[in-house]
């Protein structure tokens, strides 16, 4: 049986995964926007090892406090993979968004008068077709906008861009704590393994999808957005289907890779070691707030 929930330790971590969402979401929209306002980065590789620079930086800031999920989709998978009490996840995916919209109204706020500039230059009506240029600071669009309109993107393969990179966003998180897995590297070292896994995915996806692999990301900028007076150009976006690409793709993605990590790759990870170390699969370290 379950035990009660420790309310204060409870309310601790989900301020953890607030702070934490914060912190990567604003240093990564930060990045695309300064990108899209000033040229600042050179091409799509820079931008990405921003936001997987980011990432560590909020993993190493928060696990401690709440094990540093940030993002949904992994908070999710955590539960699948009974890694975390089900009872925690709406109290996460809360924090989260509620951390993901304080960083876009925090990057509104400081390039804001630059971005009014910036469409006043470019002769951008925002909520128009045009400013998607500007909104895919806060929200992301398929395809990237920042190609032109060079190829078009169905909403079908959007879906699975996003997915397929949550995938595998998770199923290397899982490889890097897994307790059996000799390759992992240190419990010191997995959070920059987990920025760098990132970093690769947006080098790979971005230019399909803006490679968005956390729905808190998404919808807490883009929410900021439509609030902003971008209106349907952020929500539902030019094309529709923001929720179907960018909310239930990765949350379809991070669960398959719970469900595959748990009964495929675990016990064959966990038969193949029990003979040479012994060892058992971590679960659950630190994501219970349970007495």
């Amino acid at each position: 049986m379950k035990g009660k929930i420790d309310s204060k330790k409870y309310l601790t971590m989900c301020l953890g995964e607030c702070f934490g969402t914060f912190l990567l979401v604003f240093i990564g929209t930060g990045s695309v926007a300064v990108a899209v306002l000033f040229g600042a980065f050179c091409g799509l590789l820079q931008i990405a090892v921003v936001w997987g620079v980011g990432v560590t930086l909020a993993i190493y800031a928060t696990r401690h406090i709440s094990c540093a999920h940030l993002n949904p989709a992994v908070s999710l998978a955590m539960v699948l993979a009974k890694r975390m009490d089900s009872r925690l996840l709406p109290g996460y995916w809360l924090a989260q968004l509620v951390g993901s919209i304080i960083a876009g109204a925090s990057v509104l706020l400081l390039f804001g008068d630059v971005i009014s500039q910036y469409e006043l230059a470019q002769a951008i009506t925002r909520g128009g077709p045009e400013s998607i240029k500007t909104a895919m600071m806060f929200g992301e669009y398929f395809p990237n906008p920042g190609n032109g309109t060079l190829f078009e993107l169905s909403l079908s393969l959007a879906m699975l861009v996003e997915a397929m990179g949550t995938f595998l966003l998770i199923t290397m998180i899982f490889s890097f704590t897994e307790g059996c897995n000799v390759g992992k590297p240190s419990e010191t070292m997995a959070p920059v393994f987990i920025g760098a896994t990132v970093t690769v995915l947006i080098a790979l996806f971005a230019p399909l999808t803006q490679c968005g692999i956390n729905p808190a990301r998404d919808l807490g900028p883009r929410l900021v957005a439509w609030l902003s007076g971008w209106d349907t150009i952020a929500i539902p976006g030019p094309h529709g289907g923001f929720f179907w690409v960018y909310i239930l793709a990765p949350l379809l993605g991070g669960a398959m890779a719970a469900l595959c990590f748990r009964f495929v790759v675990t016990p064959l990870m966990s038969g193949k070691q029990d003979e040479a170390c012994g060892c058992s699969v971590e679960q659950g370290k630190g994501h219970s707030a349970t007495s």
